[in-house]
């Protein structure tokens, strides 16, 4: 029988919590012959629900665009219930910052190479993410930005 210490880490739900997709200069723009450039920008939101469960939620915006005019614009964020409970408080950044994006993350790529190809376009694939590094470089310019305050 589980201890009220034993540690708990359990996925609870993966959902598609928004999703748009915008072809503002369509049809004209899909006649164009240039290749378009291609945007994405990525983030990591974390919130707490209740004791000890967490919403995770990893977005992901595609914007495309022929010279100044966007071919499509893709928002999307996918989350995920995280149950946590009895991790030591050091290692909760780790958990919310890596393991459960890392979780998230595939589904997201998924929704919005779907999505894209859906629309008529070639599908882009977002690239796999090093979530440690990405949480690392987070932690290292909030130590820096404290620290500057600080001064």
């Amino acid at each position: 029988m589980a201890t009220e210490e034993t540690p708990v880490f359990q996925i609870q739900r993966v959902y598609l919590k928004d999703l748009s997709l915008e072809q503002p200069n369509s049809p004209a723009i899909l006649l164009e012959q240039e290749q378009p450039n291609v945007d994405i920008q990525l983030g990591v939101e974390a919130n707490p629900v209740a004791e000890g469960i967490f919403e995770i939620a990893v977005t992901a915006t595609v914007q495309t665009k022929i010279k100044d005019k966007t071919v499509f614009l893709v928002e999307a964020k996918q989350a995920g219930i995280f149950e946590i409970r009895n991790i030591p408080e050091d290692q909760m950044g780790a958990i919310v910052g890596i393991a459960c994006p890392q979780i998230v993350y595939p589904y997201l790529r998924g929704n919005v190479a779907d999505t894209i190809t859906r629309a008529g376009f070639p599908p882009v694939h977002l690239a796999e993410i090093n979530f440690q590094a990405m949480y690392e470089q987070q932690q290292a310019a909030a130590a820096e930005a404290g620290n500057a305050t600080a001064q």
